[in-house]
């Protein structure tokens, strides 16, 4: 069975567990994971991975002690202007998806100045949730539909589900055929909840820090002995 793969979605999980299992601050996970990020992205490339979409920063998790918070804008600051530059010298688009209102101006300046030099990038995708969160993604849509209604630009009969993924923030971006999560987790954590209707999953115990593109190779390999039916009996 050779079962096509196009897009790859990642629950980075395990960077405060990795930091406190090596007697480290939070902090020190945060930014061996966020080292990772440009291995891995390189590696999904290299094993033919047109679409890859990490989980960065939920919106739930602007409820963490803002200590850490703080601390997480600020290796995000270094990595937008710093560690990403690896990616656009191997020709990945690099696009952002999420509340960006929610963060800080000079972070969405630099989202957007990132997207802009890399727009003609075509060697792969990486999409980025950042302050991301699906059942609010799914809320923004329907409201938008539903305004697109009252205004008479839309006609409820028309309203399917390719009307509502057009509402989406990754409503140019296939549905995701395999997702991993690492840090032995076994949950969504409200992500992506319409486009992986139909994904197959992945777990590992392995956290973050420590996951390597052997171990994603290894994982898609065992995607290619899958059966999908997708919702077939």
């Amino acid at each position: 069975m050779n079962n096509a793969l196009e897009h790859l979605a990642i629950i980075m999980d395990g960077n405060g567990r990795w930091a406190l299992k090596h007697r480290l601050p939070r902090n020190v996970g945060h930014k061996k994971g966020a080292e990772v990020v440009v291995e891995i992205a390189k590696a999904a490339k290299e094993l033919g991975v047109k679409y890859l979409t990490l989980y960065a920063f939920s919106t739930e998790n602007w409820k963490r002690p803002q200590e850490e918070v703080d601390a997480l804008m600020s290796l995000l600051r270094q990595y937008l202007d710093r560690d990403l530059k690896e990616l656009e010298d191997n020709d990945i688009r690099i696009l952002f998806i999420g509340e960006r209102s929610m963060l800080s101006n000079d972070i969405q300046n630099k989202m957007a100045e990132l997207e802009k030099r890399t727009e003609n990038h075509r060697s792969a995708t990486l999409q980025i949730a950042l302050s991301y969160g699906s059942r609010l993604e799914i809320i923004r849509a329907a409201k938008q539909i539903a305004k697109n209604v009252q205004e008479g630009t839309l006609s409820i009969e028309n309203v399917d589900e390719k009307t509502f993924e057009s509402m989406l923030y990754t409503k140019n971006i296939p549905d995701p055929d395999i997702l991993i999560r690492t840090s032995g987790e076994k949950r969504l954590s409200n992500f992506l909840l319409w486009q992986l209707a139909y994904t197959e999953f992945f777990f590992t115990d392995t956290f973050w820090p420590d996951f390597t593109k052997e171990e994603l190779a290894d994982i898609l390999k065992q995607y290619q002995t899958r059966e999908r039916r997708y919702g077939k009996i």
